[in-house]
């Protein structure tokens, strides 16, 4: 079957993107396990040896990281799931794709059936049809694409549309008592492009000889059910990707980063003493070793200098001060009264005195 043939073709294809997905994974990996190493810059045996043992674990989980994805792809190439819910369909496939839809005006329609009118048209794999407005309620009309073909029409003086024509190679009516459909846009473009949409239907332009065409297919029944085979695998196709897009991330995240993560703190500690002499995975860089020197003879002055001060400290003799004099006993220097305050207490305690002279004796007793 052509359709069963050409989706495992693209099923196939995935293989290569999603390896390349893992490989880029395990770089990023390793240059995090690198940066994070530079911290043990003191110890150079003991990076290094860490750097082995962790990036070893990572090639290791990147093959089985590759096996599981080939092994998803692998499962997707079993059984072409053709009942999938979000697969289109072969029988509705017809009902559900359209190639186009729009507006076109329908200009050979007489007068007496009341002129020019426009009408919503959509085009399938299989017919036009157009109705009354996008709403797509009340179809108008149902046009099987079979034995249909293209041919310009020139622009009518009256009107300024642009118009083709859709006309029977049988010669047989193909709208009521038509021979022909003329339908006209507002652009240049518009026409154009729904000559290309038609093509894609397989209704294809009329030749202006009768030599073989290069550019066209002789049978447009095999060109429509090329573009339905065509849109159902990119349909099928829409649900692998979806599918593998969801999984890939999942794989990785639990075969590698969240692998490496537990063995990072469950077991490259027993790992590295088991890998040799502790002691020479200790040896420290020569820039190390003269960081450490400079910073024991800093000690070690350090430490001189404080037993100096103590020194002096401790033989340094001191004679105290003595204490201060007391002059509490010295009573100050009063300021001289004026004259007239002395004049005034003198005549005060005079006759304080008259009055206690002049008092009885018993009073004075």
């Amino acid at each position: 079957m052509a359709f069963e043939a050409i989706v495992k073709k693209q099923v196939v294809k995935i293989k290569e993107p999603c390896i390349k997905c893992i490989d880029l994974v395990v770089q990023e990996l390793i240059n995090t396990v690198r940066q994070c190493s530079n911290k043990l810059d003191s110890f150079p045996r003991l990076r290094e040896e860490t750097e082995r043992i962790v990036t070893s674990h990572i090639r290791d989980r990147e093959s089985k990281a590759k096996e599981q994805v080939l092994l998803l792809i692998d499962v997707q190439l079993a059984y072409i799931n053709t009942n999938h819910e979000d697969f289109i369909g072969f029988a509705k496939y017809v009902q559900i794709f359209v190639i186009r839809k729009g507006w076109l005006t329908i200009n050979n329609i007489s007068i007496m059936k009341g002129g020019a009118k426009e009408y919503w048209f959509v085009l399938t794999a299989e017919s036009l049809s157009w109705f009354k407005d996008d709403e797509e309620k009340e179809k108008k009309y149902m046009l099987p694409l079979d034995n249909l073909k293209v041919r310009d029409v020139e622009k009518s003086f009256m009107s300024s549309k642009h118009m083709f024509a859709i006309f029977n190679t049988e010669q047989r009516n193909v709208f009521k008592d038509n021979r022909f459909l003329e339908l006209a846009c507002d652009t240049l473009e518009e026409v154009e492009s729904w000559r290309a949409s038609l093509l894609r239907a397989g209704v294809y332009p009329e030749r202006a000889s009768s030599g073989p065409s290069e550019n066209f297919s002789m049978d447009p029944q095999l060109e429509r059910k090329v573009e339905t085979i065509r849109n159902l695998v990119d349909s099928y196709m829409a649900i692998v990707n979806k599918c593998i897009r969801d999984l890939m991330p999942k794989s990785i995240m639990h075969l590698m980063i969240n692998n490496v993560k537990e063995f990072i703190n469950a077991e490259l500690l027993a790992q590295l003493y088991s890998a040799g002499d502790q002691n020479a995975l200790m040896d420290e860089s020569q820039e190390q070793v003269q960081r450490r020197e400079e910073v024991l003879r800093t000690h070690h002055a350090l430490k001189e200098a404080l037993a100096i001060i103590g020194d002096i400290s401790t033989t340094t003799v001191s004679t105290p001060l003595p204490p201060p004099v007391d002059n509490s006993w010295l009573s100050p220097v009063s300021s001289p009264i004026p004259f007239k305050s002395q004049l005034h207490s003198c005549h005060f305690h005079g006759r304080i005195y008259k009055r206690r002279q002049n008092a009885s004796p018993e009073m004075n007793r």
